[in-house]
């Protein structure tokens, strides 16, 4: 089974067109996304002359200003009698603004513009996270994340695919910028096309319903989000990643093909990490991503050719396909349905939360002492966190709960 507390796995079935629907959605974002987000950390150094803290200062600011939103729209989620309104416009503020990092003329205009797109992620994802569990079948909720991140990852294939043909052909980084708007604005649309009204909504009903049920997060989800935070904390931008590539003296041009490298290994292993979560214990493979993350740090902080970037890239992928799904379908094991989209608030703002100090962190390590010392610092809370979750039982967290 998933996890100790989880159902039993459901018969297998297609999809709900709302999760497709969902999925379709960030697959469209993540195109326009991905012919940025790679070629940022080149633009911002070597057109724009920022230094490597400043990178870590623009995707730690950007993240922790989300993760507020995160936590406040999981609230709204619960209260609101549709969650697709915060959803549709969280995909529409962030898809206008992105590709205006064409028209960047110095590092804070990028700043602004990156805090601005993380807004709408901000606004969106906790009721977008919900809306799935909302629609996923008994017993199919891993399944169900697993396919939308596939998605995501799908997207971010292509994406930096569509950058590097781009720059083949002869366009600047800005005009690769201004191509994103199209995929961008193509999410918005689709979105649309969700109908939340054909979902058994606990929030579309009579708030007296609700009344004498249990206001706060249950002690196994806070236990949880502690152990999470303390992988987060060493868990800093994969920009760093990127900017390690590149001192191993890959070419640009090799960027943007190195990171849809990663992403054809988190979109391979996605959907299967999912539906693993959904027959063993999420914990168990939450633990296993946490121990490939590690083993990648390791490997590039040794790493001294640009070859070795290649293949621990295609490894950590593996991470995102094994712990990304089973982390939020564990959430909704644990969250009772009334507090659902708060318990996803607080598990997207605490990730978001500890990417700023993450980042400056590992900024400061990396300009202060070494790009090695950066990475082993990483390595070390993933194997802190894994421990603690290898430790904690969610069974008898909840008996005591019960008690």
């Amino acid at each position: 089974m998933a996890t100790d507390n989880a159902p039993p796995p459901a018969r297998r079935t297609g999809l709900p067109a709302t999760v497709v629907v969902l999925g379709l959605t960030s697959l469209l974002t993540d195109v326009g996304s991905e012919m940025i987000f790679p070629l940022l950390p080149v633009f911002l150094a070597e057109v724009l002359g920022a230094r490597p803290a400043f990178l870590g200062l623009v995707e730690g600011a950007a993240d922790t200003v989300a993760s507020l939103l995160k936590l406040a729209s999981g609230y709204a989620a619960d209260r609101l009698p549709r969650r697709k309104p915060l959803v549709v416009f969280g995909y529409g503020l962030a898809g206008m603004v992105r590709p205006l990092v064409a028209a960047a003329t110095a590092p804070w205009h990028v700043l602004a513009i990156r805090l601005t797109d993380r807004v709408g992620k901000g606004i969106r994802t906790a009721p977008r996270d919900a809306l799935i569990v909302d629609a996923a079948r008994r017993g199919s909720v891993g399944r169900a994340f697993g396919f939308h991140r596939a998605m995501d990852h799908a997207g971010a294939v292509v994406g930096p695919l569509v950058a590097s043909a781009l720059i083949g052909a002869g366009f600047d980084l800005r005009t690769v910028f201004w191509f994103a708007a199209i995929p961008s604005l193509a999410s918005v649309a689709m979105v649309l096309a969700v109908r939340e009204d054909a979902l058994p909504r606990l929030a579309q009903a009579d708030p007296s319903a609700r009344e004498g049920k249990q206001r706060g997060l249950p002690r196994s989800v806070r236990t949880y989000l502690a152990i999470l935070f303390v992988f987060s904390l060493g868990n800093s931008s994969d920009a760093f990643l990127l900017l390690r590539a590149r001192d191993l003296s890959l070419p640009a041009t090799a960027i943007p093909i190195l990171w849809a490298v990663l992403h054809v290994t988190k979109l391979s292993s996605s959907y299967a990490g999912g539906v693993l979560s959904d027959r063993v214990p999420r914990t168990h493979v939450i633990i296993g991503g946490w121990f490939v993350y590690a083993i990648v740090y390791l490997g590039l902080s040794l790493a001294t050719h640009g070859w070795h970037a290649w293949g621990l890239f295609a490894i950590y992928g593996v991470y995102y396909g094994l712990s990304e799904p089973a982390e939020k379908a564990l959430v909704g094991d644990l969250a009772p349905a009334h507090l659902r989209g708060r318990a996803f608030g607080y598990y997207n703002s605490i990730i978001g939360a500890t990417a700023l100090p993450a980042s400056l962190l590992t900024g400061w390590l990396w300009q202060s002492l070494s790009p090695q010392a950066a990475l082993l610092f990483g390595a070390s809370l993933a194997g802190l966190a894994s421990l603690g979750l290898l430790l904690w039982r969610p069974t008898a967290a909840l008996a005591a709960e019960v008690r």
